[in-house]
């Protein structure tokens, strides 16, 4: 989690400095995102803490600071920014987390098919070790039925 709240921290203070230097928020874009990606794997994080009191105070303890630097961004995107800038801000952020969530559905959908396929080719191997094993019985009666 420290690793996540540190990448957040440093491309905050690159959205911070951007800012001061040229005025123009949309200029520190790639810092933007790795910002966000790192809040999105802090709240998965926080959601899979193993329940350890150390481990919940260091998952509130660094949502919080994102939440403030979060805060922070909110108010450059309202008075450095255009108009509606916070409010597309958020719109866009909510179709980045829905294509995220669709990637990773489809990643465990093709785990999933790709296991399927490995039990399916398992079978039939199965199936032909079994009936190949049959055959050689079979043979084997009859071989020693002729010879009565």
């Amino acid at each position: 989690m420290l690793a996540e709240l540190a990448i957040a921290n440093a491309c905050f203070a690159t959205i911070k400095e951007a800012v001061q230097h040229s005025g123009d928020l949309l200029s520190a874009g790639d810092a933007l995102f790795k910002f966000f990606d790192s809040k999105a794997e802090l709240q998965k994080k926080a959601k899979a803490s193993n329940g350890s009191e150390r481990g919940d105070l260091e998952a509130f303890m660094a949502l919080e600071q994102i939440r403030k630097n979060e805060e922070e961004l909110k108010q450059m995107m309202i008075y450095q920014g255009r108009a509606g800038l916070w409010t597309d801000w958020l719109k866009f952020q909510l179709e980045a987390k829905k294509k995220r969530e669709a990637a990773e559905r489809e990643k465990v959908l093709k785990r999933q098919r790709l296991i399927g396929r490995i039990k399916d080719v398992a079978m039939i191997i199965l199936i032909i070790v079994l009936l190949g094993g049959l055959g050689i019985i079979i043979g084997a009666a009859v071989w020693f039925a002729r010879d009565v």
